[in-house]
């Protein structure tokens, strides 16, 4: 009996060793990551691997755009679309949070979404797709790390160049190209709402275009841009 204690002690030990192993090596990232851009994500990944394995093309390329250079249109949008308040909180929009959980208990599943764009920017950078409670309290600690570590600047800055908006499309750059044939930089008020709009469903909407629901968000979107703060 005693030395099965002991092995469960041992592995328990040795869980715990991994894990704070695995958790430094993502700080150690976030870090870097503060004044490096990142070339891949943990979704780029992912998405690569499943267009190779389905014989099809290589992810378009997604240059970096710095911040300066991204309009004020975009980043309003997005702001105003996924997290209005973003600059007020430090990861974690608790209202947010209260009424999305309030509408999937009104409609008995998961409909409305919660997440912050740093929780977002989290799971783009180093999870996967799949829900689970080990993967919910991931994100949380990068959460953490991400708001500790990094200015909202470069958190939204981050945000706009990695995120997926249609199907092998990443980043801001490529999905102006993509969608309107312009570099990022030339985005007008609507295209920028229209963008903002694509973010919960990109590859559906890269698929289906402008149905009226996409329309119907980015006139809502556009009205509410100007009502919301984003870092200097």
């Amino acid at each position: 009996m005693v030395p099965v204690r002991r092995w469960i002690k041992r592995l328990f030990l040795w869980g715990l060793l991994c894990v704070l192993a695995w958790q430094f090596w993502m700080f150690a990232q976030v870090l870097w990551w503060r004044d490096h851009n990142p070339t891949s994500t943990a979704f780029m990944r992912a998405r690569a691997e499943s267009r190779q394995a389905q014989g099809r093309s290589p992810l378009a390329p997604h240059p970096w755009v710095s911040y300066e250079h991204i309009p004020l249109s975009l980043k309003q949008a997005v702001v105003a679309a996924e997290d209005s308040h973003f600059v007020n909180h430090h990861g974690f929009d608790w209202e947010g949070i209260r009424q999305a959980w309030d509408k999937d208990m009104k409609h008995h599943r998961p409909v409305a979404g919660g997440s912050t764009l740093t929780q977002q920017l989290a799971k783009n950078l180093f999870l996967s797709e799949r829900r689970s409670v080990w993967r919910k309290a991931e994100e949380a600690v990068i959460t953490l790390m991400l708001e500790t570590v990094w200015s909202k600047r470069r958190i939204l800055e981050v945000y706009l160049n990695v995120i997926e908006w249609g199907d092998g499309e990443f980043g801001c750059e490529a999905a102006a190209h993509h969608y309107f044939h312009l570099s990022a930089s030339l985005l007008g008020r609507t295209q920028s709402a229209r963008l903002a709009s694509m973010i919960p469903r990109p590859r559906f909407y890269d698929r289906y275009g402008a149905t009226t629901l996409l329309l119907d968000k980015t006139e809502s979107i556009e009205q509410r841009m100007t009502q919301v703060t984003i870092p200097r």
